[in-house]
């Protein structure tokens, strides 16, 4: 139980997180507190994330997509991954997952980059990708 305790601590703690939003709905102005790239007038990668964790918690995959993509596709391997750290940790092994390469690092960086970088031109070609 040793190593399993915290494997479910930290997925305790998202569904708390993910409890949280459903209740307190994070469209209302302030409710979540402002975030400080947005008082910038930038979108960042994450902007929109609450909104779309709200969306997935009524089940809502369009309106969660619209409010931030990137969530809506990283939250399946988040799951996946958390899942297989569980399973090891359950057979007594080390529940951490091998670190990524730097290439694959580089290349979650650069999608990144252009995804910001899409959702901030004014002509976004996309309107799915405006947070």
């Amino acid at each position: 139980m040793g190593r399993v305790a915290p494997v479910l601590g930290a997925g305790a703690g998202v569904a708390l997180a993910t409890l949280a939003l459903h209740l307190r709905d994070p469209h209302v102005q302030g409710s979540w507190g402002f975030c400080p790239s947005a008082l910038l007038g930038v979108a960042c990668p994450f902007c929109g994330s609450l909104r779309a964790v709200h969306h997935l918690t009524d089940l809502d995959l369009a309106a969660a997509a619209s409010s931030n993509v990137v969530l809506v596709a990283a939250a399946p391997v988040a799951g996946v991954l958390w899942l297989v750290a569980l399973w090891r940790a359950a057979r007594g092994g080390v529940p951490l997952l091998p670190s990524p390469s730097a290439a694959v690092w580089w290349t979650v960086a650069a999608a990144l980059v252009v995804f910001t970088v899409l959702r901030n031109i004014p002509w976004a070609p996309v309107a799915w990708l405006a947070p």
